[in-house]
């Protein structure tokens, strides 16, 4: 590789940007860096699909036509990967499902759109489980996507490849989505920082239709905390087409938090029966001394969950929204899904009216159980998972601090976040003896988006930022 090739993409978005704008960096070089990069590391990885660097080159040459005419481009020439999920007008997009191989969106994304308009630059699709609805990314249309850290590992899902493609360089960003955890956690595997907003933070009017029923929002990732910061301010702002985004939503940017005197509801189990790893517990307990020693008061506090709270009780919507969209195209043929997803439409099928009325009911119950959990703290500290990655041929982990699980045993701490509309932050907290990047969790109020930010970059500053890179060329 070239100099350039080897050393641009280790920058970060903050570093990148900062380089363009003096003029330091031409946007040809910047293209050809990242071009190079994806050639060298992807085929390890599979995190990007349908690459095609003429395109890249030829966003480079517009780009440069529009810095040259004077326009205001915040993120000009900013190198990022947008998940398969997401439209981006005239290119395929195909939820990594057989259904859509050949989809061409007809227009772009508002997240897109705006990241366009900032003058940021897209390298490619980044590879995404089928619908986004799996906790490890692989499909039939494109396959797994590796661990960086590892690539007999799963990077996690459903947002996998975005994960996969900032922890090796393939971009200083990536956009994808959450809908129970899928940028959260990847983030977690990969070592990078993965950010899910308030829900109707950041407008998602325009694309395919979700089967999440209000949970899905559009997710960041990054290296580092504070590049998200530019990324909010060109990506926030309502939507008239959006009904979680309403003209004149007021919303508290936490300004004035400080994080002395801040109490921190330390939940390592996040109030669930469940095993978790215990490098990952002490992980987290670390991260909880770092807040602590920031000034912040730490209280051990679980939230009281009504009866039978979990994923489990919340799936329903899910398998329900798979059946509603994708439940003819099972009847007709089965073998075009992937089986996971194949078994969630089949499941959805059988679900009656009172079944999705009884999980909206819980819904409701879990808000005003969060509710209550803030009315006695600031924010909240949960790992982000219980756990490392695990194999990419598995669905999920057997066991979990030696104890069997169920293939989702992974998932326990984040599809709550989306059920509740609150806004949580995963930051990398330290490499466990196997090798692999363990992550905490960090949840606040909704629309109290930046104090999440604010307490994640202490949390960065104790434990090292930027977070490692894994070693090329991948394992």
């Amino acid at each position: 590789m070239s100099e350039l090739g080897q050393s641009l993409p280790n920058l970060d978005l903050l570093g990148l940007r900062d380089r363009i704008a003096s003029g330091d960096l031409g946007l040809a070089e910047v293209a050809e860096a990242f071009i190079e990069a994806v050639c060298e590391r992807n085929p390890a990885l599979n995190a990007v699909i349908r690459f095609d660097g003429g395109w890249v080159r030829e966003q480079a040459r517009v780009l440069e036509s529009r810095r040259r005419a004077g326009e205001s481009l915040p993120l000009l020439g900013v190198p990022f990967t947008v998940k398969d999920t997401l439209w981006v007008q005239n290119r395929i997009a195909t939820q990594g499902s057989q259904l859509f191989a050949e989809f061409v969106a007809p227009e772009d994304a508002v997240s897109v759109q705006r990241l366009k308009r900032a003058g940021a630059l897209i390298l490619g699709h980044s590879n995404s489980s089928e619908f986004a609805c799996k906790g490890v990314t692989t499909n039939k249309l494109y396959g797994p996507t590796r661990n960086p850290w590892n690539t007999e590992m799963t990077p996690g899902g459903s947002s996998g490849g975005a994960a996969a493609a900032v922890s090796a360089g393939l971009g200083a960003f990536a956009l994808c989505t959450d809908g129970g955890g899928s940028t959260r956690r990847p983030a977690a595997h990969t070592g990078v920082v993965g950010f899910k907003p308030s829900c109707g933070l950041i407008p998602h009017p325009t694309g395919f239709k979700e089967p999440l029923f209000g949970n899905g929002v559009i997710g960041l990732m990054t290296r580092r905390v504070a590049d998200l910061e530019p990324l909010l301010s060109v990506l926030g702002g309502p939507d008239s087409y959006d009904a979680d985004t309403p003209e004149g939503l007021q919303r508290d940017d936490d300004a004035a938090f400080d994080i002395r005197g801040a109490r921190i509801a330390f939940s390592p189990r996040f109030g669930l029966d469940v095993p978790v790893d215990p490098e990952q517990l002490d992980a987290t307990r670390a991260v909880a001394e770092a807040l602590e020693h920031a000034g912040a008061i730490v209280e051990a506090r679980d939230p009281v969950w009504p009866e039978g709270a979990g994923e489990a009780a919340f799936a329903t919507l899910q398998f329900a929204g798979l059946a509603a969209l994708h439940g003819e195209a099972f009847r007709q043929d089965a073998g075009q899904f992937d089986p996971d997803i194949a078994a969630q439409i089949e499941k959805g099928l059988g679900l009656s009216g009172a079944d999705v009325a009884r999980a909206y009911f819980d819904r409701a119950e879990l808000y005003r159980a969060m509710a209550h959990l803030f009315a006695h703290c600031d924010a909240v500290l949960t790992p982000t998972t219980p756990c490392t990655a695990w194999p990419h041929r598995e669905l999920g982990p057997a066991t979990i601090a030696g104890v069997p699980v169920s293939p989702r045993g992974h998932a326990v701490f984040t599809p709550i976040i989306n059920h509740s509309f609150h806004a949580a932050i995963s930051v990398p907290c330290g490499i466990a003896s196997n090798g692999l990047p363990m992550g905490a969790q960090i949840i606040v109020p909704r629309y109290r988006d930046a104090r999440a930010l604010k307490l994640a970059q202490v949390v960065e500053q104790a434990f090292g930022a930027p977070f490692a890179r894994p070693k090329w060329p991948a394992a």
